[in-house]
């Protein structure tokens, strides 16, 4: 019965989701997490206090992704109002017309570097909307956004769900560096197929076919450093990848590799080097940003996660509120309980770079104070129902999560792992997207169920190195199904109500993802790594 009460949630969830007048998130959530709290006050029996303090919690936590998603789209406001879309539309139409050269470029390329500077959706935000002002229908870029956004995600924002989310696990260095080889190898892998599968969303297979051999030097180009640098690093594969991948895809579509003859109908002269250069500024800026405050050595990264206290008061029984030295804000001991919630102000990509860059760039693009209005106003209703939505998925998330061992989502891995014994190599990676796809984190994915992945491996005698790298990879690969993202970009590209659709379309790939990384891990990985 727990394990049925458990499971129903979820499964309910995706029904009102995905079913004919499907319901939007903004309401399909609160709901499930309105059925999630009764389940754990009338059935498992949890007190109040530590109910209230999840629900707290949730609303603190929801501050991460909103502000990410307000900060990407006021950065899209922006781009569009100013006319950086526009220009960047036009130069990215001359590089090389190609339909399927755009999208290799700024779809798989640019997203995998920003995957592994930033994560937290972040890529597809910044990507879909250059594609959606290219002219690709908005529904089918968020669903190629998602599809493409897997590869580089398990070592998206500089390793983080590598070396933080297997953190509790207290591995050695060396086996989270086997780990992180592994996954790379497994993602590597199925790089050959995915992309292929997320460019059919928008263009024929006829299409593919003729311009196959640009698509696969994109790939490789992306995917060779990735795997190379994962060998001897965990934090970098991504965000190196994604460069050396970049400008490479750029190189070869200038020069029409691989690629079929596209008639341009497009005006050569229609921007000049300059525009161009001052439509890439606030790109620019932002990679630039992100990178200088995620590289660990340069300083900057442990300076805005400063956790010594700066400020503290009590709030009544609400708990402990303190600011830390990186402006943390944080909220302890919440209604006398353990539980404990924080928002990164400086860390957290939306302020910085997002907002930040938007407001340097103002003055440089000389924008009316109308038109600034418009920008921030606009910003602020776009990011109304996806703010009701995250709530209800972060409520949702911390209820399931709470009971420890005996929690709702403990409850459902060790079931699937006990029905599968010796034969969890095939299923391990559904259970790190089943992670994604509540939670919205690779990172957290891992958090969650990496317990529970060990103490499987660890009981049938499989591989735990092999084991943990199909968690991270059905972590990455649930990032096509999971909320969180699919409000995201759907915020960013103003669609309503189709996140139902979209699930019914990206589900297909992460199915086959998750067979890809099962035959790799049962035939090839034994052949190349010592287990």
């Amino acid at each position: 019965m727990a394990f049925i009460l458990s499971v129903f949630p979820i499964i309910l969830l995706i029904y009102l989701m995905v079913k004919r007048n499907a319901l939007p998130s903004y309401v399909a959530l609160p709901w499930i997490a309105a059925l999630v709290l009764s389940i754990q006050l009338f059935y498992f029996g949890t007190d109040i206090s530590t109910i209230s303090a999840n629900i707290a919690a949730a609303i603190v936590d929801v501050q991460t992704p909103i502000t990410v998603i307000f900060g990407a789209i006021l950065f899209n406001r922006f781009s569009e109002i100013s006319g950086v879309t526009d220009v960047l539309r036009k130069w990215l139409g001359n590089i090389n017309p190609n339909p399927v050269a755009q999208l290799m470029i700024i779809g798989w390329a640019f997203a995998f570097m920003i995957e592994g500077a930033s994560g937290f959706g972040t890529p597809a935000a910044i990507a879909a909307p250059i594609l959606v002002g290219l002219g690709f229908n908005p529904i089918k870029v968020a669903i190629l956004a998602l599809i493409m956004n897997s590869v580089p995600v398990s070592f998206g924002a500089v390793g983080t769900p590598t070396w933080f989310g297997f953190g509790p696990l207290q591995l050695a260095e060396d086996q989270i560096l086997q780990i992180g080889a592994i996954t790379a190898f497994i993602h590597s892998i199925a790089a050959l197929i995915i992309p292929v599968l997320a460019l059919r969303v928008l263009v024929s297979w006829n299409d593919i076919r003729k311009n196959l051999l640009f698509i696969y030097i994109s790939i490789f180009a992306c995917v060779i450093p990735y795997f190379l640098l994962a060998q001897v690093n965990y934090e970098f594969p991504s965000l190196v990848g994604g460069a050396i991948g970049l400008l490479a895809s750029i190189f070869v579509a200038n020069r029409n590799i691989g690629l079929e003859k596209v008639e341009n109908n497009l005006d050569k002269n229609a921007v000049t080097k300059g525009q161009v250069i001052k439509a890439l500024f606030p790109t620019g800026m932002l990679i630039a940003i992100l990178i200088v405050t995620r590289i660990h050595q340069l300083g900057l990264k442990q300076l805005m996660n400063d956790a010594t206290t700066w400020f503290s008061t009590q709030l009544g029984s609400l708990g402990q509120f303190e600011i830390s030295y990186g402006l943390i804000f944080s909220l302890k001991e919440i209604f006398g309980t353990n539980v404990s919630a924080s928002y990164k102000l400086l860390y957290v990509p939306a302020l910085i770079p997002f907002v930040i860059t938007v407001l340097i760039a103002i003055p440089i693009f000389a924008l009316s104070a109308n038109k600034v209005k418009d920008i921030f106003s606009g910003s602020f209703k776009q990011s109304k129902n996806p703010f009701f939505a995250l709530v209800g998925a972060l409520i949702m998330v911390k209820l399931m999560l709470v009971g420890g061992d005996h929690s709702m989502v403990k409850i459902i891995g060790q079931n699937f792992a006990q029905a599968t014994g010796e034969y969890w190599t095939f299923f391990s990676s559904y259970l790190g997207a089943v992670g994604s796809f509540f939670s919205g984190s690779n990172t957290v994915s891992n958090l969650t169920f990496g317990s529970v992945q060990l103490s499987t491996a660890e009981t049938t005698g499989l591989s735990v190195s092999l084991i943990l790298a199909l968690q991270s990879v059905g972590g990455a690969m649930g990032n096509m199904v999971c909320i969180n993202n699919i409000v995201a970009v759907n915020s960013v590209l103003n669609i309503a109500n189709k996140e139902g659709e979209i699930i019914k379309t990206t589900i297909v790939p992460m199915i086959i993802y998750g067979i890809i990384a099962a035959l790799c891990a049962i035939f090839l990985v034994p052949l190349f790594f010592t287990l």
